[in-house]
């Protein structure tokens, strides 16, 4: 071959390859603009933004906590003791105290039952000629107990075992004329405790008046109050 022809054979050669380098060359150009790891590129490939991935971890969170953990559970409510029938008690009257033409007595309550219960109120008094009252054939003396307003009524929550009292007035009936107070000796006292329709009676042996007088009766009851003595 002459050196003319092996040049001109070298210059198409270079012609031939000269498209291809170029195609590869912007190949690798493209391939290294896309491997940059831009935001957009990540996405695609299942990545999460900081947003999006700190939701999912809280929702994460929310769903392994314990049931109940956000909010203490509710409380069931205390059962509220009974009021105190007359088979849960004992009635006894204790020391009385002199005043201005009265005797105080506390009319003691006591709680026998093995359950605690609560008093509320007044009890009704009366003296009767026997234990058992009118179902019994006897016959109640005179009126009633008139109900002292000056303290305020409370619930008392009586324990088993525990005493709560309730103030008794007894007038001195020989302070009334005889006439007016027509004189009567009580032996019995039908006490009923607040909100009771069963009576309880206890011996207790006072005068009192079977006519009518000022007061209205000469017994007097308070409200029942913590404790075995008080006003």
């Amino acid at each position: 071959m002459t050196t003319l022809a092996y040049r001109k054979t070298q210059a198409a050669a270079r012609r031939a390859a000269l498209p291809l380098a170029s195609g590869l060359a912007a190949a690798l150009l493209a391939t290294g603009c896309g491997t940059a790891g831009s935001p957009s590129g990540s996405a695609g490939q299942g990545s999460q933004s900081p947003a999006a991935a700190g939701a999912a971890q809280t929702q994460g969170q929310a769903a392994t906590s314990p049931a109940g953990s956000t909010s203490p559970a509710s409380q069931p409510a205390a059962a509220t003791p009974s009021a105190c029938a007359a088979s849960d008690l004992k009635v006894t009257v204790g020391h009385g105290n002199a005043a201005a033409g009265s005797i105080y007595y506390p009319l003691d309550f006591t709680n026998t039952s093995g359950a605690t219960c609560t008093m509320y109120g007044y009890p009704g008094v009366a003296f009767v000629t026997k234990a058992g009252g009118t179902a019994a054939g006897g016959s109640i003396l005179g009126a009633p107990a008139v109900r002292n307003p000056a303290l305020a009524a409370e619930l008392v929550t009586l324990a088993a075992g525990a005493t709560a009292h309730a103030s008794l007035q007894v007038q001195v009936a020989q302070s009334y004329p005889v006439a007016t107070c027509k004189p009567v000796t009580g032996h019995w006292l039908q006490v009923y405790p607040p909100g009771s329709y069963a009576a309880l009676y206890l011996r207790f042996t006072a005068v009192t008046c079977a006519g009518k007088i000022p007061s209205g009766s000469t017994l007097g009851i308070y409200v029942v109050r913590s404790g075995a003595t008080g006003p």
